[in-house]
């Protein structure tokens, strides 16, 4: 997989015209779209008020978790300690929040306010302003690749999840 051209697609979409909303919603579909092993992709916001995330733009089959506390879940747990998180096999993590029967392994990536980031594997800086989320319906499907990928991406989303809060 070419991600340096996803990156770059990427970038054209978060700069174009429309609301947050729309070019987020836009990026979903678009990362679905491309690149096969991403089956569900989503953004989960940080509300302002309380320790929890809310559901954004995604891309993928509909889910009930609309809601996630910090520290619940996959979401929640990198919400809470602002590390990325692969997950090979979603039944063997204890703490998974089963979204469908089909995913079956997991990244999560927190995205950090703009301006605070140090994505040093797994540390980041600053406040969790939400996460890029995404399922695969194929075990291991996650590369150090696609977690480096999505670190810059997230960087390159922050304005725009920061304007969802």
């Amino acid at each position: 997989m070419d991600y340096s051209a996803v990156y770059e697609e990427a970038a054209a979409i978060l700069s174009g015209t429309g609301t947050p909303v729309e070019r987020l919603q836009k990026l979903c579909d678009c990362l679905k779209g491309t690149v096969a092993h991403y089956d569900w992709f989503g953004f989960y916001v940080s509300e302002r008020s309380k320790p929890e995330l809310f559901l954004g733009p995604f891309a993928g089959e509909p889910t009930e978790h609309t809601r996630i506390p910090f520290g619940s879940g996959i979401c929640g747990q990198a919400a809470s300690t602002k590390a990325a998180f692969v997950v090979p096999d979603v039944s063997a993590a204890s703490n998974y929040l089963a979204c469908s029967i089909k995913v079956k392994s997991e990244i999560v990536i927190p995205v950090f306010a703009p301006g605070s980031f140090d994505y040093d594997r797994g540390k980041g800086a600053g406040e969790v302003i939400g996460e890029i989320d995404i399922d695969s319906h194929t075990k291991d499907a996650f590369t150090e690749e696609d977690r480096d990928f999505l670190e810059s991406l997230a960087i390159l989303v922050a304005s725009d999840v920061e304007a969802l809060r």
